[in-house]
């Protein structure tokens, strides 16, 4: 199966709403966006729509991010098309997610990730 990264923008509100989401973006002072990242086995567009509907599987288990349900924007591509050229197992796009998340941090956006 082919995983993919993805990023989606959240409303600025998450920073000031959320304290788990303010907790871990210390670093963040307002100047960028806040964003979500992710990875997933369908496209960043279907995956988005999953958590904008509070998706859950066949056993009730939610799969989607309460974070993203609230506050989710839009995807933003241009951080994560160029990423997306080869196809990744699911322990590379894991490992991808959390260093695209840190380097995203790192650059001054507020970032939540699993």
């Amino acid at each position: 199966m082919n995983y993919k990264v993805y990023v989606i923008e959240l409303h600025r509100r998450v920073f000031t709403e959320n304290k788990k989401f303010r907790d871990a973006n210390p670093q963040f002072n307002g100047v960028l966006q806040c964003l979500y990242v992710g990875m997933t086995s369908k496209t960043p567009k279907e995956r988005f729509e999953q958590h904008k509907t509070g998706y859950r599987n066949l056993k009730g288990h939610k799969l989607s991010s309460n974070i993203v349900e609230k506050y989710g924007w839009y995807l933003r591509p241009s951080l994560y098309d160029h990423l997306n050229l080869k196809p990744m197992t699911k322990a590379q796009a894991l490992k991808l997610e959390a260093k695209l998340a840190l380097d995203l941090r790192r650059q001054g956006y507020a970032v939540w990730f699993n």
